[in-house]
């Protein structure tokens, strides 16, 4: 059964390659969903898998990648339902 987490992070997330990171790690890891820039300068995704996968993806959203500083990140577990096949960059 799939599981889906909603995650915004704050901190300097924004121009150090934090979105193309994250595609990478959850390409790697088998997740689905989606990641984007938001206009206060925190980056929110969508994360469905395994439960497994999306604890290993949520311990990597709490570092990113080097150059950012990840000071916060809000969390929402949800029921997951397949509503993704891919992950995708939204702009």
């Amino acid at each position: 059964m799939k599981s889906r987490v909603h995650v915004v992070i704050y901190g300097i997330v924004q121009g150090v390659g934090y979105r193309y990171s994250t595609y990478r790690k959850a390409l790697q890891l088998g997740i689905t969903g989606w990641v984007r820039n938001k206009s206060d300068g925190s980056v929110e995704a969508v994360f469905e898998g395994s439960h497994e996968k999306l604890e290993e993806m949520l311990s990597w959203c709490r570092k990113g990648p080097s150059g950012a500083y990840v000071s916060e990140i809000d969390v929402q577990w949800e029921e997951g339902d397949e509503r993704y096949n891919n992950f995708e960059i939204r702009h």
